[in-house]
């Protein structure tokens, strides 16, 4: 099932620190992907655990979904944006998602949705062509980029299949079933 075909959404992880972040960064990343995006890079400190980890994800429970380091995340973003992408930031100083996510939504552009790890620097919010906030309060990036994407394929990624997965979790009431895919 596709969940959108008009257009791709990928993320970007600012400033990622091994020795703070590992678990974030990859928790960003896995939400990504299991929430519909297509892919995602991540700036700061290069961390070859963090994409190990979530290439083994994805030949596992399927794909596609890609994590790229990248040196320079300004270049990033003005390279999408050239290439005629648009950039959402998530923050908490943004306009509510209620406000603006059909905007978004009707926009044939591809998304770059851009989340913080230390803090965020101006540039970015003049960069970004939308300043989208879940919440006006303090919270996890991971937290609102699930709720972010959610609201962005209208619940339909809840549905999604995964191309080449190699396992797959049958829904059950109580306990827990695993099947393997043969490929």
């Amino acid at each position: 099932m596709s969940i959108c075909s008009e257009w791709k959404v990928l993320v970007l992880r600012l400033g990622h620190r091994p020795e703070r972040d590992k678990r974030i960064t990859t928790h960003v990343f896995l939400v990504a992907r299991a929430f519909g995006a297509h892919g995602a890079f991540y700036s700061g400190q290069r961390d070859e655990k963090v994409e190990e980890s979530v290439k083994k994800v994805v030949e596992s429970w399927g794909g596609p979904f890609s994590v790229e380091y990248i040196d320079n995340w300004i270049d990033k973003i003005k390279e999408w944006r050239k290439i005629g992408g648009e950039v959402i930031h998530l923050t908490m100083y943004g306009l509510p998602i209620n406000e603006v996510i059909q905007q978004i939504r009707e926009s044939k552009r591809d998304k770059l949705i851009v989340v913080g790890g230390e803090k965020v620097p101006n540039i970015v919010y003049e960069l970004a062509d939308w300043n989208v906030s879940i919440t006006s309060q303090p919270h996890s990036e991971v937290g609102a980029l699930s709720v972010f994407l959610h609201i962005l394929y209208m619940g339909s990624e809840l549905k999604k299949e995964f191309k080449d997965a190699r396992i797959k979790i049958i829904p059950q009431a109580k306990g827990k079933k695993v099947v393997k895919i043969s490929p």
